[in-house]
């Protein structure tokens, strides 16, 4: 039989979210002394916000690459470049990008 699942309370959500901002503004302050530490804090930003079903924002979902799941910094390990309409980010680890649409 199929495992159903319940809709989590807002507060949950939003707690959720203030949570994952906070771990990405950990991020930003312990990347230039520990990578790996920056990475982690991402995954477990990204598992809080599966956990509770929470939408995370669109600035954190750009701070992180979704192939590789490594915080970006850009000029150090991401590019960004404007092209036909599109901003294309580039993970400079795994050479994976991303596009979005801008207007």
């Amino acid at each position: 039989m199929k495992k159903r699942y319940s809709r989590k309370p807002r507060q949950l959500k939003e707690f959720a979210v203030e949570q994952a901002s906070q771990l990405f503004e950990k991020a930003e302050n312990v990347y230039s002394e520990n990578r790996e530490l920056a990475n982690e804090y991402v995954g477990i930003a990204r598992k809080l916000c599966m956990k509770y079903k929470a939408k995370m924002p669109s600035v954190l979902k750009r701070r992180y690459c979704k192939h590789c799941k490594c915080y970006l910094r850009v000029g150090d390990n991401c590019r960004i470049r404007l092209n036909k309409g599109k901003v294309v980010y580039l993970c400079l680890n795994c050479k994976h990008f991303t596009r979005m649409r801008y207007r």
